[in-house]
C-alpha cells in the first residue's frame, strides 16, 4: 500500500528484536514508525488523530482501553475476535472483527481501505460511542439500583 505508514505506539511486553528483524528483512524501515515507549495521556490524541484506523491484533485479551479511546476520536477499528473485543466493536459498523490470524488481519486492513468504508465507520462511531458515555453509565447504574432496592 504505497504512501501509507504504520505507527506502532506503546511499550513492548516482550523482546522487540524479532519485530525489528522482520521490519528490516522486508525493507520496511521507512514505512514503520516505531514509538516503543509508554505514551503519556497528553500525547495520546496525536496518535489517534493521525491514524486512519486502529488495529488491535491481540492473540488473547479480555478488553482493551484502546477501543474506548478510538471511539472518542471516531477512529475506525480492526480487532481480533478474542475476549470481549467483538462485543464493543460491532463488525461492519465501526470496524471489523476478524480471527486472530495474520491473514485475517491483513484482509481486514485491505477491506477497511475500500472506497467509502473509513468514512462510514467514522460516522457510525459518533452513535456507537454513546454506549460508553458517562450518561449511559449513570443510566445503567440507576436501572440496577431500581432492581436491587
Amino acid at each position: 500500500m504505497e504512501g501509507r505508514k504504520l505507527i506502532v505506539a506503546g511499550e513492548f511486553y516482550t523482546s522487540k528484536e524479532p519485530y525489528l528483524a522482520q521490519i528490516a528483512a522486508r525493507g520496511l524501515q521507512n514505512e514503520v514508525i516505531l514509538h516503543d515507549r509508554f505514551i503519556p495521556d497528553a500525547e495520546v490524541k496525536y496518535y489517534f488523530s493521525a491514524a486512519d484506523c486502529v488495529v488491535q491484533p491481540y492473540k488473547t485479551a479480555t478488553q482493551s482501553g484502546v477501543t474506548q479511546i478510538a471511539y472518542q476520536f471516531c477512529t475506525p477499528m480492526i480487532v481480533t475476535a478474542v475476549g470481549g473485543l467483538a462485543e464493543i466493536v460491532p463488525d461492519g459498523r465501526v470496524g471489523y472483527v476478524c480471527p486472530p490470524t495474520v491473514e485475517a488481519v491483513a484482509d481486514a486492513i485491505a477491506r477497511i481501505y475500500e472506497p467509502g468504508v473509513l468514512e462510514r465507520f467514522r460516522e457510525n462511531c459518533v452513535e456507537e460511542r454513546k454506549r460508553f458515555s458517562w450518561a449511559e453509565m449513570c443510566d445503567r447504574i440507576e436501572e440496577l439500583y431500581e432492581k436491587v432496592k
